[in-house]
């Protein structure tokens, strides 16, 4: 149960005990598998966890995406390559290539990081507590793979009222078409 918290799971097992598939959910969590959602499929699907060494991710990833999505880096404002992107899509984990964000969730929140209102699914994702740099934030992180994608804020858009502020370099944007 990396990263998750217990009451997430307790209130989790009681609705999926209620619909009669917490034994399902309960056998993946022991193989290390995962249910998350599949904007491709339009649906939920089952994926294995993925853990590799910091030398299997350094070979992978390019110095920033390492120092990111690795070490809980952040690149600068306005100069990651999503910041300004307005097409439509999915944003993707640079790590994994797990669905996090589709563009239609997309906004302008006037930081210079993609921003977005909520991710594809709460399974997606996982968030933790960071008191780095002397302040409380709730990091992002990919479910599958725990790549740190930036922090969530309470102060976000309607319909959620969060502001997913994300790292360009923890993200790999494609188009819908290409699905």
């Amino acid at each position: 149960m990396h990263r998750r918290s217990a009451l997430k799971l307790s209130l989790t097992a009681g609705v999926l005990l209620a619909t009669g598939t917490l034994h399902g959910v309960l056998a993946a969590a022991k193989t290390g598998a995962l249910r998350v959602w599949s904007v491709a499929k339009g649906g939920y699907i089952m994926v294995d966890k993925v853990s590799k060494t910091a030398e299997e991710w350094r070979r992978q990833l390019t110095a920033e995406q390492y120092h990111v999505t690795r070490e809980q880096g952040t690149e600068r404002a306005f100069t990651g390559k999503d910041w300004n992107n307005h097409a439509d899509g999915v944003y993707r984990c640079v790590c994994c290539g797990q669905d996090l964000f589709d563009a239609r969730a997309k906004y302008e929140s006037g930081t210079g990081w993609p921003s977005y209102y909520e991710p594809v699914a709460a399974e997606n994702i996982d968030t933790a507590e960071d008191n780095s740099f002397f302040s409380s934030r709730t990091e992002v992180l990919c479910s599958r793979c725990d790549a740190h994608l930036g922090h969530v804020f309470p102060d976000g858009p309607k319909p959620t009222g969060l502001r997913y502020c994300m790292n360009s370099a923890a993200l790999v944007f494609v188009p819908r078409d290409q699905l």
